[in-house]
């Protein structure tokens, strides 16, 4: 398999079958050292306008990807210098590109034409459906541009590999360049020798390709003729269509003089007094006297305003098209139609006009006789520099001849201005071309130096490469914005030859302008930047980090090259491609396309997958779809716990740079300072509900490693970790996250998972078991954080108990019943903490870590937990103050690891005020008779009347 194959992993058909049968996610180098990514919120904050971009181009995406994920994998042979396979995906984007086209033109026509001047009679008939679509004419123009932007790149493949199969070109609508078995002698027709001359001159028939693509690109985004023509029309005052009429109003006004002078034969222009009588309407100028078409420049008089605009017209709609390629006999007949037969001759010296799009003549009479056209030619040009010719009049002579300066006047847009130069350059190199194979074909002196001729086509200058001409248009004021623009920056790129310049520079500015983003508007950080030398240079990108359709067509066009190892660096990734996929990768998971993702990941280098994958999955947040992304990224490839733990690292990174952290671990803060008797009360929802945005994609990275199989231990030692880092926050900010952590990765799930991969033989308990000891961490957190939500949840059944207590109500027994289950739940999540909770680590720095836990833990929860035992017995049993006084001998036993705790944080004097109240509490009991005569006898030791 060829290297542009290999870019594609061999389970791409995998993985169309996997897409097609399970449910995917709806719309919701190396990597950086210290990467910042969005969180799940910022993502959402930015989600509206990216999904109603989605929305407008969520087919045409999903068409771009799966093309790009059958073609690759279809591949299997390259053969040397030959782009058939690359061409294949270029002109299925290509046909993508012109279905989106003509879709929005049934939309979006009527208002464009109306836009540009248009009176449609029926334009209110489709008023209405402008409102009617999320789409705009803006976006029309722009998948014009695109579709344009795509021929323009399967046309310079074609130049750039000439082996590709001529037949293939001619079905897909592309140039066939002529074969240079076409024998040619000085007496064949000009036709066959501009054939030949494209077939032997690679430059020229690049220059060609791209004049043709000029061509083709004003034909389809331009106006009709008639409307280009409509003003100039009006101002002519003969109404619409009138051609045959001339120059009318110059005409009336001989014949007058004539009639006037009673003059049998035509006017002269030395005839008497004929400078002051025949005149302008506005007596500004003198007028012809005559009216063959040369009248103005052989007499140097002027027409009436309405032939001057008449005759501008006609001229503006001959430039446009000889500016559109049409050929010969569509202008011949477009002229015939309006009586107007001379003006079609004149451009027939152009040898294009005269051959078919396969490069055949049109006809009988389509050729020129063996005779060369040059001095025709020659003279459409010194007829161009005149100065009584019309600039329009002037540009066709120019665009027949090539003289550049005449067509660089009347030059409106980007595209013409590149057109002048290449059919300028074209020509000039075909006369030359003549010039050394057929001498003879010329007439004697045409190009002698002491000669009428003897001027330079190109106005003075020299001809320029195609990466020259590209850059010095940006220092053309005319055009300098335009060229800036997205679409002809990468353009030009194509024409000039520079992509990989313009993937380099553009993509490592991009970069730039995303870290800049995520800096003023909290958005993303997520594109590597290359080294400064790298970034360093004069070209500034407008390529905008929004700008999604550029991006994902550079991007799909840096795939295309890569695969053709155009530009492509030693270790096969260039840092510019990469930036660019990362950027549309960023696009696609925002415009809930991640089913897509691990596609285009496939394509980085492994690393860039790994912190690109990292970044994205935090967003898919449903069981089901995490398991089909999981699948895509096992098909292509992608190292999936390698993006699991990047993903954690960078996102506690992240949360550690904006969250307060104490250095050690602050102490919890349950009990309340007030007191109810003589002990403390517990505090309202101690725990909060608050959990941040980073908080959140901790959670959501974690549950990821649910989905590994055989990745238990690892993902006990993660949970550890992060639980801990909870835990560590200031002011018990990370609790509400630890408690919601606590229900979504439990201890019990990842053993029913073991228990799932394990066999069946083995036993819950065992399983358990070998966990537990290689999860000290996970499991004694997480029973801190269960015993926590249960002196929470014991606090907010206190606080329902009614004003007017009567426990022999229904709703007296109903609140007690609530609170005796309440302190059986903390009683039971308590209890794995009195006992070796916390005390196996795995080395020193653990050890002292787990200590700091315990100090800051422990003390609070068991003198809330004694609280919660002395306010129970006044409404249940006299048997909750004796396990209170069971934990004070507990934490005073010898081999208890409790008193330490208490002596470290200096808060043993509060555990022994704490069992005073009890002691105190007890005696109060008996002596009032609180609790029943079995719970009293239970009692043993701790009761007044023991011995």
């Amino acid at each position: 398999m060829d290297d542009f194959s290999n870019l594609a992993f061999n389970g791409m058909n995998q993985t169309r079958r996997l897409l097609s049968s399970s449910t995917l996610i709806v719309p919701v180098g190396s990597p950086p050292a210290s990467p910042t990514w969005p969180t799940v919120g910022d993502v959402h904050r930015a989600l509206r306008p990216l999904q109603a971009e989605a929305d407008r181009v969520g087919k045409q995406v999903e068409q771009f990807a799966e093309t790009l994920d059958r073609l690759t994998n279809n591949t299997r042979v390259k053969p040397q210098n030959d782009c058939t396979h690359a061409l294949k995906l270029v002109d299925a984007y290509r046909k993508i590109a012109r279905s989106t086209v003509e879709y929005l033109q049934e939309i979006h026509d009527p208002e464009k034409q109306k836009r540009s001047g248009m009176r449609m009679e029926n334009k209110s008939r489709n008023s209405y459906r402008e409102s009617a679509h999320s789409t705009t004419t803006d976006d029309l123009e722009r998948w014009q541009q695109e579709e344009q932007t795509w021929h323009l790149l399967g046309l310079m493949l074609r130049t750039q590999y000439p082996s590709t199969d001529s037949q293939q070109a001619s079905s897909t609508g592309y140039l066939v360049r002529p074969s240079k078995e076409i024998e040619i002698n000085k007496y064949s027709p000009e036709s066959d020798v501009w054939s030949r001359f494209l077939a032997d001159d690679d430059q020229a028939w690049e220059r060609h390709s791209v004049v043709e693509w000029l061509k083709t690109c004003a034909n389809e985004s331009g106006q009709a003729i008639e409307e280009v023509i409509q003003e100039l029309e009006t101002d002519a005052d003969r109404g619409s269509g009138l051609w045959a009429h001339s120059w009318l109003y110059t005409k009336e006004a001989i014949k007058g003089q004539k009639r006037l002078r009673s003059w049998p034969q035509a006017l002269a222009p030395d005839s008497p007094g004929i400078d002051t009588s025949l005149r302008n309407a506005d007596r500004s100028e003198s007028l012809v006297t005559q009216l063959d078409p040369d009248a103005v420049t052989r007499q140097a008089r002027g027409l009436e305003h309405q032939d001057e605009n008449f005759e501008r017209a006609t001229w503006l709609a001959c430039w446009e098209m000889v500016r559109r390629g049409e050929d010969w006999n569509f202008i011949r007949a477009w002229y015939q139609e309006r009586v107007e037969n001379w003006r079609a001759v004149a451009v027939r010296g152009d040898p294009r006009l005269h051959l078919s799009h396969d490069g055949k003549a049109l006809g009988p009479g389509a050729t020129t006789g063996w005779q060369s056209r040059a001095l025709w030619r020659k003279v459409c040009a010194l007829a161009a520099q005149s100065d009584g010719t019309d600039k329009y009049e002037a540009a066709v002579y120019g665009a027949i001849s090539g003289y550049l300066p005449s067509m660089k006047k009347v030059c409106s847009s980007w595209n013409d201005y590149l057109f002048a130069h290449y059919n300028c350059y074209l020509l000039r190199a075909f006369d030359e071309y003549i010039v050394r194979s057929f001498p003879s074909r010329l007439p004697a002196g045409l190009y002698d130096k002491a000669g009428s001729f003897n001027f330079s086509m190109i106005g003075g200058g020299r001809v320029k490469s195609g990466n020259h001409l590209i850059s010095s248009m940006r220092d053309v004021n005319t055009w300098r914005e335009e060229g800036k623009t997205p679409f002809k920056l990468l353009q030009g790129s194509l024409i000039g030859r520079t992509f990989d310049g313009f993937v380099r520079n553009n993509g490592s500015m991009l970069s730039q302008a995303m870290n800049r983003m995520g800096r003023s508007r909290d958005y993303s950080k997520f594109l590597r930047t290359l080294e400064k030398a790298q970034s360093e240079g004069k070209l500034t990108t407008l390529i905008k980090p929004d700008n999604y359709q550029i991006i994902r067509i550079a991007t799909h066009v840096a795939l295309i090259y890569r695969g053709l190892d155009t530009y492509r660096s030693k270790d096969g990734y260039d840092a510019g491609t990469e930036n660019f996929l990362d950027a549309y990768i960023s696009f696609l998971s925002r415009a809930g396309k991640q089913q897509l993702l691990p596609l285009y990941a496939s394509f980085l280098s492994p690393e860039r997958a790994t912190s690109c994958m990292a970044r994205e999955i935090r967003l898919v947040v449903e069981h089901g779809e995490r398991q089909t992304m999981m699948r895509l990224m096992k098909q292509y490839g992608i190292d999936l716990p390698r993006v699991l733990n990047l993903q954690l690292q960078t996102s506690m990174k992240k949360s550690e740079d904006n969250e307060e952290k104490d250095p050690g671990y602050p102490t919890l803060s349950i009990l309340d300072s007030k007191k109810q008797g003589e002990m403390r009360t517990i505090k309202d929802g101690f725990m909060g509900v608050t959990i941040t945005d980073n908080q959140h994609d901790l959670i959501n990275g974690f549950e990821w490693y649910l989905l590994l199989d055989g990745y238990e231990e690892p993902t006990l030692a993660t949970g550890g970790l992060l639980y801990r880092y909870f835990f560590k926050l200031a002011g018990s900010k990370g609790l509400a996250a630890a408690k919601e952590m606590s229900k979504r990765v439990s201890f019990s799930s990842l053993c029913h998972r073991r228990r799932g991969s394990r066999s069946m033989k083995d036993g819950e308990a065992e399983i358990e078991q070998h966990l537990s000891k290689r999860s000290d961490s996970f499991l004694n957190l997480e029973q801190l954080v269960h015993a926590l939500s249960a002196l929470e949840a014991w606090q907010a059944d206190v606080n329902k108990k009614p004003r007017e207590l009567d426990m022999s109500s229904p709703v007296g027994k109903k609140w007690r019943d609530s609170l005796r289950k309440a302190s059986e739940s903390v009683e039971a999540h308590v209890q794995p903490l009195l006992h070796g909770w916390l005390q196996y680590s795995h080395d020193d720095s653990e050890a002292v870590e787990f200590e700091q836990i315990r100090e800051a833990c422990l003390p609070e929860v068991l003198l809330a937990y004694t609280a919660i035992l002395n306010y129970s017995a006044q409404y249940l049993s006299r048997s909750y103050l004796l396990k209170s006084m069971e934990l004070g001998a507990s934490i005073a036993a010898p081999d208890s690891d409790l008193a330490g705790c208490f002596m470290s944080s200096k808060r043993m004097p509060e555990m022994v005020d704490a069992l005073a109240v009890t002691s105190m509490n007890m005696l109060v009991a008996e002596e009032y008779g609180i609790g029943n005569k079995k719970t009293s006898a239970k009692m043993g030791l701790w009761s007044s009347n023991g011995s």
